[in-house]
């Protein structure tokens, strides 16, 4: 499979090999596509805890800025009338935003990928009971956007900050609703957490809660590094190590959250990535030759995978068990869905959850490498 396109259908690619191991038990399958794990559909109608308008005047009396206001986004620019308070989002990230900032969507997509037992994710569930608002109504986009389930929720705005949004999508969507697409200069699915706090803030007229939230969330990030000096220059690369997959080594470029989520600890990118992803600002991945696995050098490699299996194979491979990392015993291997996506569709919800459940993985493998 190639590198992710820079329209890619999902952020979380490239996929690790979709064929079951035998005697395996998958959390989830990989078609070539998108990776789907049954989510269940959360049901509800409406933003706030009792539903309905009320609910929605609710959402909007918690707006401090001023409307009509101007947004500016990849496609131009949004005007939006009054306070919303109906909202919808696309994508990923976008609901954990709205939710953090105090207005629970009244519709948001399924999780197709790293859901938990109720279909949604741990710090969605967590943010939705502290807020006792009703869970939102949910639609599927594994075969895209689905704009009729949109339209008959009736939103006042249709948030996809953090997305990959094309031309024509947003246009049929602007139909709908007024539409925030990702930053005027970013890259699909490229948003950092705290681009898509600040602007989804605007939509909603509460930029200083969206100060408020990123404030919180880096002062978590720089205590857990504190907790964990041997973290601190320590060198990384995050990707995909699979020698069942048509291209063994994926590296995520620092266009990922994941990377920027291992730098914002005080991690370094390796330099054999930094240097071959040049003049690729607009890929999040980029492929590394087999033969050149002990090229790749870093203290870290954190990849992810289907089962536990993949690190045995990678081990008894004659080429990749040369990769640096891997030959140190600082191979960390994630096989847990949820833990994927709390870093890879990186939120100010889902940040907080990441440092507790992801994050100590990596601080051994750290301290392997240095060989405490």
């Amino acid at each position: 499979m190639a590198p992710a396109p820079l329209r890619a259908p999902r952020p979380l690619f490239p996929l690790p090999s979709a064929a079951p191991r035998p005697g395996s038990r998958r959390r989830a399958a990989a078609p070539a596509a998108v990776l789907a794990v049954g989510a269940l559909l959360l049901t509800g109608c409406s933003t706030g805890a009792s539903g309905g308008e009320a609910a929605g005047a609710d959402a909007a009396e918690g707006a401090t800025g001023e409307f009509p206001r101007t947004v500016q986004h990849v496609y131009g620019e949004t005007t939006i009338e009054d306070a919303p308070e109906r909202v919808a989002t696309v994508s990923w990230v976008n609901h954990d935003v709205a939710t953090a900032l105090g207005v629970v969507p009244v519709g948001v997509p399924t999780t197709d990928f790293g859901a938990n037992e109720n279909g949604s994710t741990d710090w969605f569930d967590a943010a939705l009971e502290e807020s006792g608002a009703s869970a939102p109504q949910t639609y599927s986009e594994t075969d895209g956007i689905d704009y009729e389930a949109i339209a008959a929720l009736e939103p006042d705005v249709i948030l996809g900050a953090y997305s990959g949004l094309t031309q024509e999508e947003y246009d049929k969507l602007s139909e709908i609703a007024p539409v925030v697409a990702y930053p005027e200069d970013g890259v699909a699915y490229g948003t950092s957490w705290q681009d898509s706090t600040e602007l989804i803030g605007q939509a909603l007229g509460r930029e200083e809660k969206a100060q408020e939230v990123v404030a919180d969330v880096e002062q978590q990030i720089e205590e857990t590094a504190a907790q964990h000096p041997e973290l601190e220059g320590t060198s990384f690369v995050s990707g995909t190590i699979d020698p069942a997959a048509a291209d063994q080594i994926y590296a995520y470029t620092d266009v990922d959250n994941r990377p920027k989520f291992l730098s914002a600890l005080g991690m370094v990118q390796s330099e054999a990535v930094t240097k071959a992803a040049e003049g690729k600002e607009d890929q999040f991945a980029i492929t590394w030759s087999p033969e050149k696995a002990d090229e790749l050098t870093s203290d870290v490699f954190v990849s992810w995978a289907a089962d536990e299996g993949v690190r045995e194979d990678i081990e008894k491979d004659p080429l990749l068990s040369r990769i640096p990392a891997v030959e140190n015993g600082a191979l960390v291997l994630q096989t847990d869905a949820q833990e994927v996506l709390s870093v890879s569709a990186a939120s100010p919800l889902s940040i907080p959850w990441a440092l507790e459940n992801v994050v100590p993985d990596i601080a051994e493998a750290a301290k392997t490498a240095s060989g405490e």
